[in-house]
């Protein structure tokens, strides 16, 4: 279809709980199962596809708040949308889960809009790459040191992904060294080649992540994530500043002005977003800018099925999180999911828009809301 005004007709969300696969957790959380809220927005006899993590509850805010701020609006004015909805949340609130709900509206949006273009979604946003590389993550607290073993040369050796991260920091930062004993039996099964990444999960005081790394150092990791809580900008800049790997942080900042003063503080090597958190595609895009002119690297969050079109638009993008829990489940519910092998993913050239289908008889089992 050509540019012409289309406009959007509605606006839908539902909500999925899947089990994960074994207990799964992290320095500072637990769960055991995992709830995705799917919004399909319509327009012209097109649907666009979007989601985000998190709870149904969030079904409420699409359907109260952002559907009837953006139903009516053209199809292909998305920018204009994502504003309308941040009027519609000012007393709401704009950050939190708020921006989980606007960012699936916002991803469901850009589909819609690359579908009725009649493009994919890379293309429609302007691709600055082909491939997009992943890094295998997941490496759960709760795994035992022969499943974690088995993850790890599963990414490795299986599929080829030459990096891949594991979770530190547990029980909230009180066993330092079942932490390090785990990162050396991660350095010994990704072998001397592989990048091997840890994420704390802001477990740590700064001092004690500081000490942690120095303990581990024969472990010889790269990637160290929240190394402390993200709200304490002063201690990831002290663990940057005090350690060899690089610091990560910004999985939980849903508006540009957190990216800014994140950016602006010198708390990270290489900034991370999560399209599912901050603001979708119009934020995520956004966060990436920033860093550019912080001269940072820019790294994706979780959620690689509905991140890779935007990823591969992103400048100075390092990596996307090909996260364990979030993959499985969006191979079981959706379809056009992409092969990591080799390390990357690349974007479908062939189908329009994201290129994802929910399988709604699949579905359909796990529906919450």
């Amino acid at each position: 279809m050509s540019g012409a005004a289309s406009p959007v007709t509605a606006v839908r969300a539902s909500a999925y709980t899947v089990p994960t696969d074994a207990p799964e957790g992290d320095g500072t959380f637990a769960w055991d199962s995992t709830t995705i809220v799917v919004v399909h927005a319509e327009a012209a006899g097109e649907t666009g596809i979007g989601y985000t993590y998190g709870p149904k509850a969030l079904i409420g805010v699409v359907s109260e708040l952002l559907e009837p701020a953006v139903r009516g609006t053209d199809a292909f004015s998305v920018r204009a949308s994502a504003e309308a909805m941040a009027r519609a949340l000012r007393n709401a609130g704009q950050s939190g889960a708020a921006s989980y709900a606007a960012s699936a509206v916002d991803c469901a949006l850009w589909d819609l809009a690359a579908r009725l273009a009649g493009l994919p979604l890379h293309q429609f946003l302007g691709a600055a790459r082909a491939e997009v590389p992943v890094y295998g993550s997941g490496g759960f607290t709760t795994y035992s040191y022969e499943r974690l073993t088995e993850q790890l040369v599963g990414w490795v050796l299986g599929q080829s992904i030459p990096r891949a991260k594991i979770k530190i920091g547990q029980d909230r930062g009180t066993d330092e060294t079942r932490d390090i004993e785990r990162m050396l039996i991660a350095r010994e099964a990704v072998g001397p080649d592989a990048e091997l990444f840890v994420d704390a999960n802001g477990a740590y005081s700064a001092k004690q992540a500081i000490r942690v790394a120095q303990a581990a150092r024969e472990a010889a990791f790269t990637w160290f994530e929240e190394p402390v809580s993200s709200e304490d900008l002063a201690g990831l800049r002290f663990v940057r500043k005090s350690v060899a790997a690089d610091v990560a942080a910004g999985e939980y900042l849903t508006r540009a002005a957190d990216v800014e003063r994140m950016c602006a503080a010198g708390a990270v090597d290489c900034l991370q977003a999560d399209v599912t958190r901050c603001g979708g595609i119009t934020g995520w895009l956004r966060a990436a800018a920033v860093a550019d002119a912080h001269g940072i690297d820019f790294s994706g969050h979780c959620a690689p099925a509905i991140t890779a079109a935007p990823a591969a638009a992103a400048p100075r993008l390092r990596h996307l999180e090909w996260f364990h829990d979030h993959v499985r489940l969006e191979q079981m519910l959706f379809e056009g999911t992409l092969d990591p092998q080799g390390g990357t993913i690349t974007p479908d050239a062939e189908r329009p828009g994201n290129g994802l289908e929910l399988r709604t008889a699949d579905a359909e089992r796990y529906r919450v809301a």
